[in-house]
Order: C-alpha cells, then sequence, then structure tokens
C-alpha cells in the first residue's frame, strides 16, 4: 500500500544508490562521451544515461519491488510516460546536463524525487564530479552537503540573478519564444545564466546562489527533485504563468521569494510545450 512506506529506508537507499551510481558517471566524465541524438534535434543520450537509470532502478526494485517508475530513459523507450498514480513512484534523470557530460564539463547531476499519494516525500540532486549533493524531505527542510540551505529572498527582478535554458529542441517557434525572453531578461534582471541543467538550476536557487530559475519544455524528470529542495529551502515553484505548478506541464518557473515568481511570470512569453508528460 501506497501508505506505509518506510521514508527513512527509501532516503538511506536512494543516498547509497546515487553515490554508487555517481562513481560511474565520475568515471565516464573523464573523457568526452559517444552520444546519439533521440529525437534528430539535440536531446543526446549516453551509455551512461542507461547505465545509471538501470543502477538507480534495479537498486530499487529489490527493495521495494512493488514501487513504480517515471524515468527519462525508461519513459523514453517504452511508450511515453508513465501517467502518475498514488503508488510510490520514483522520478528519475540520470543524468540531467547530459550535454555538458558528453564535453566532460563538469555540471551534470543524478536528479531522483519519490513521490507517493502524488505528493514529493524526498528529492535527491547530486552533481558527482563537484561532489554537490542537494536533499530534502517533505517538512524537514532542504540541505547541500548535509548543510541546511534557505533561498536568498530577493523579491526584486532587477536584483535578481536568473537562470534558463535554451532547451534541447530547435524547434523554431519554441526557439522564438527562448530568444525573446533571453533579449527582455537580459535588459530586467542583475544577470542571465545558462548552466546547462535543469535540476542544478533548481539546486541553485534553493542554494541562494541564483534567485529564480525559468525553462519550458523540460520533464517531470527534470524538476521532480527541484521542485521539493526549493520549496523546503523557504523558495516557491509555480506555473510560469503565474498559476499552479504542474509537474507534467513541462513547464516551470522557481523563485526565491512568490513576489519575484509573480514578477518574473508578468515578463515571459508563454509558451506550452506538447505533447505534455502525461
Amino acid at each position: 500500500m501506497a501508505d506505509n512506506v518506510d521514508l527513512g529506508k527509501c532516503f538511506e537507499i536512494i543516498n547509497n544508490l546515487t553515490t554508487e551510481a555517481g562513481r560511474l558517471i565520475v568515471h565516464n566524465n573523464e573523457t568526452r562521451q559517444d552520444f546519439v541524438c533521440k529525437s534528430g534535434d539535440i536531446d543526446l543520450v549516453t551509455q551512461t544515461d542507461q547505465d545509471v537509470e538501470k543502477l538507480i532502478m534495479n537498486g530499487i526494485r529489490h527493495h521495494f519491488p512493488s514501487h513504480k517508475f517515471i524515468g527519462e530513459e525508461e519513459s523514453s523507450t517504452d511508450a511515453g510516460v508513465k501517467k502518475l498514480t498514488d503508488e510510490p513512484t520514483w522520478i528519475i534523470d540520470p543524468v540531467d546536463g547530459t550535454m555538458n557530460f558528453v564535453h566532460a564539463f563538469p555540471h551534470s547531476c543524478i536528479s531522483v524525487g519519490l513521490k507517493v499519494n502524488k505528493v514529493t516525500e524526498m528529492a535527491i540532486i547530486y552533481n558527482p564530479m563537484l561532489e554537490q549533493r542537494f536533499t530534502a524531505r517533505r517538512g524537514q527542510g532542504a540541505f547541500y552537503n548535509g548543510r541546511r540551505i534557505q533561498a536568498s529572498g530577493q523579491k526584486e527582478l532587477s536584483k535578481a540573478l536568473v537562470t534558463s535554458e535554451f532547451g534541447t529542441t530547435r524547434d523554431e517557434q519554441k526557439m522564438k519564444v527562448v530568444n525573446e525572453n533571453f533579449a527582455n531578461m537580459a535588459k530586467k534582471v542583475h544577470g542571465l545564466r545558462v548552466l546547462g541543467s535543469a535540476a542544478l538550476n533548481m539546486a541553485m536557487v534553493a542554494l541562494g546562489a541564483a534567485d529564480a530559475n525559468y525553462e519550458f519544455g523540460i520533464h517531470a524528470w527534470d524538476v521532480c527533485a527541484g521542485d521539493l529542495i526549493v520549496r523546503e529551502a523557504g523558495g516557491v515553484v509555480i506555473d510560469p504563468a503565474g498559476g499552479e505548478f504542474d509537474i507534467m506541464s513541462r513547464r516551470v518557473l522557481a523563485a526565491a521569494t512568490p513576489q519575484l515568481a509573480q514578477e518574473l511570470s508578468k515578463e515571459l512569453t508563454q509558451f506550452y510545450p506538447q505533447p505534455r508528460d502525461d
């Protein structure tokens, strides 16, 4: 049953599995990687993505045979993303920032969230190259390498350092919106950063290093962990148009404060990626 999940055990096991998977990533990140394009764009997948996902999923299945998964590589090969149910469901991105990874640019991570009754209970974002581990459990705060972290509290867009991405598609309509938003943001914000990992961008908001992050075209596995970590650090996660965050919408806006989130949302040209994740 979804209700008798031993969350302490789940957290311990996923911490150990991400450490083990991290060693595999670090070993493979020492040289530039071979990759294939998943969709004819620049959405890349490497053998490491598949190996890491398998390692984590098999490790979880060993302890919790009935748990469900929504994983980037699993979902892309197995007739699309699974619908989210009330069952305990692990949402996994084995290597978020694959473009960075194939270039041996040390800014990629494993991103894992566990949902029970559709509520995210725990999250880990782990960049093994730089030993950056962000964790959160619902109601227990957010942590960076074991130290409690807090969002910046910034309320003004003009003073905000904002992260976003060009994304993994070169779809003309999407690129037009992306470029329009970058051009507008460049005039309105303190600074813009494009770091190449959706999950780490959200982790930076939780850390207080960035003040906000927005992106169109991400997937549930990019943002599940980041959503909880940002909220547990005192930040907010909403839909980029200003409404409630919908993990399956492929749209996200995270910010240090509700005021900053709303101010940023008013400045964005909106884009609604299709298909949704559900």
